[in-house]
């Protein structure tokens, strides 16, 4: 029997058992039953005092102490029902058993005495024996049911004594209700501890299913994929976020559930998959597009199920599962990396050889050449080239991240952030030729922890990428160097190129990841990886400057740098 009793949960007895079961006085079932037999009691000796009033008004009644108990049973009624805190009884006869059911007891055999035979109040004494079973032990509910008993015979024989009638229908009475007495303590205790189990199983199970919906409500939300629930009706009446991130259009954000999928015609695809989930009865699954008015398309792949119908009333309905493309080709391109590591090493040392080769012969070659049109052909070469270093450079600059992360930490070096930075700038701008490019230095020549040609690289990569998107026009590359009123040193790339997509801006620190098809994708990584190694971080937002004579919004890159450690922070500690 104790195995069926039990709540089975993956979550274990004892969080079900100690955490979520409350003591025994204060479980709501008992406060329930409780306050019913306070107010059961309190209506009865309302009952009584309106009955001895009545029939002592029509002079029915001629002793004035009938009235006077029911008076004080309804007083002392009413008062526990209204002062007394919800308890179970003792299990023997304690002072609370005394001032609940001793005085019913006691009340209802001072009526039957001073009414003698012509009104029967036997009736009544089953409410302390109802009360002592449901709500104390099975001896202190017995233990009621025979004093309830000795009561009536003791009643019958003093009939027998006052009067020379036939008393035996008075026992027979007696033993009677006393054998019923208890008979009903027996199965009114033992249905109050069926109930009482049953009630403690229904609690479990449903902490049970309280803490599994906290579980899943979490799991769901936290989910990259999306996920929706569907109707027939093609409403969906569940959506975790990252399926609102997925559906929902740049200029208007999407609602929470319920919203029918027709109301967008953007999602008419996902309408049609759905459609034809229901009406195959099984799974599907396809590719989709949706694009919003004035956006570019978004590549889900998605899949649905049917739920299992349980009973002829139940609705079915359609969970669709959705997954970027991009997240996908993100999570390739990890693996790609991991796998690829080594091999790509070896490979970009193997090509650097030959194209330093190719790069010489091709600039001895230019030396001689007069022909113009020869001349075009060797400064594609070299363009060429200088591409294929670029990429070598890249992969090779994973490696010694990577190997120099495992390595011991070095001595950090130290630089003045703005004259480094104007060294830099002056250097690319001469390089690419750029006339859009505003500087606005105000750290006041304070030194920072990063290595000078780290710091030149993660910069041009900087600038490369801002230069790619902006305008061209005056001010619309801004390199800014900033101290917060806290003392935190801020480099910021700022351009005035369009706004990214989400699921691009999500990858943006990712390996081998790029909107074009003509970069290898790991420049904004390196720069993450170097700047981690000096204790700095790399952020990426959306925000407005003053270019062009009025403020515009644009991507700005910022890099928050570390101040250098001093003498007393680099002591070994005692």
């Amino acid at each position: 029997m104790q195995a069926t009793d039990e709540v089975h949960s993956w979550f274990g007895p004892s969080l079900l058992d100690t955490d979520l079961e409350p003591a025994d006085n204060t479980l709501p079932e008992l406060e329930r039953l409780w306050r019913g037999f306070m107010t059961a009691r309190a209506t009865i000796g309302l009952v009584l005092l309106l009955l001895q009033g009545a029939l002592y008004g029509l002079g029915q009644v001629g002793n004035p102490w009938l009235l006077v108990v029911c008076v004080g049973y309804f007083i002392s009624a009413l008062a526990v029902r209204i002062g007394f805190r919800p308890r179970r009884l003792g299990r023997t006869f304690d002072r609370q058993w005394v001032a609940v059911i001793g005085i019913d007891v006691l009340v209802f055999a001072t009526l039957q005495l001073l009414h003698g035979s012509s009104i029967n109040y036997t009736p009544l004494f089953a409410l302390p024996v109802l009360l002592a079973s449901v709500l104390g032990s099975l001896l202190l509910a017995m233990g009621t049911a025979a004093g309830v008993t000795l009561l009536l015979l003791l009643h019958a024989v003093r009939l027998s004594l006052q009067a020379h009638v036939d008393v035996t229908p008075h026992f027979i009475q007696a033993a009677l209700t006393g054998a019923g007495s208890f008979v009903i303590a027996f199965l009114a205790h033992q249905l109050s501890i069926r109930l009482a189990k049953e009630e403690r199983r229904a609690r479990r199970s449903q902490s049970a299913a309280r803490i599994q919906q906290q579980v899943n409500d979490l799991v769901i939300e936290s989910l990259s994929d999306g996920i929706l629930v569907v109707d027939a009706r093609g409403t969906v009446h569940a959506a975790n976020p990252a399926a609102c991130q997925l559906l929902q259009s740049d200029s208007q954000p999407l609602h929470k559930a319920p919203f029918t999928l027709a109301g967008e015609p953007a999602w008419q695809p996902l309408a049609d998959l759905t459609q034809q989930s229901f009406a195959y009865r099984g799974t599907q699954q396809a590719d989709i597009n949706i694009q919003h008015a004035g956006q570019g398309p978004r590549h889900i792949r998605a899949r649905t199920r049917l739920t299992a119908t349980r009973g002829s009333g139940a609705q079915n309905l359609c969970v669709v599962f959705l997954q970027d493309q991009r997240e996908m080709e993100a999570r390739m391109r990890t693996e790609k990396l991991a796998s690829m590591g080594r091999m790509s090493t070896a490979v970009a040392h193997e090509i650097r050889n030959p194209l330093s080769a190719i790069v010489q012969a091709n600039a001895l070659l230019d030396e001689d050449l007069s022909d113009p049109r020869l001349k075009q052909l060797t400064r594609l070469v070299q363009q060429n080239a200088r591409r294929l270093e670029r990429i070598v450079e890249d992969i090779l600059d994973i490696s010694r991240v990577h190997k120099r992360g495992q390595a011991h930490t070095l001595a950090p070096e130290t630089l003045i952030l703005d004259e480094s930075v104007a060294r830099i700038c002056q250097d690319w701008a001469q390089q690419t030729q750029s006339q859009a490019l505003h500087l606005a230095l105000a750290t006041m020549a304070q030194p920072v922890d990063f290595a000078q040609d780290h710091l030149r690289r993660v910069l041009v990569n900087l600038l490369d990428n801002a230069r790619r998107y902006a305008s061209g026009q005056a001010d619309a590359i801004q390199v800014v160097t900033q101290t917060s009123a806290r003392g935190q040193i801020t480099l910021a790339v700022w351009s005035d190129g369009p706004p990214m997509e989400p699921s691009v801006e999500r990858h943006l620190f990712e390996p081998f990841f790029s909107s074009e098809s003509r970069s290898s994708g790991l420049g904004l990584y390196i720069c993450r990886e170097l700047c981690e190694r000096h204790g700095a971080a790399i952020t990426f937002q959306r925000t407005q400057r003053l270019a062009h004579g009025s403020r515009i919004e644009g991507n700005e890159f910022f890099v928050s740098l570390r101040r250098p450690r001093s003498t007393n922070d680099n002591a070994p500690s005692p």
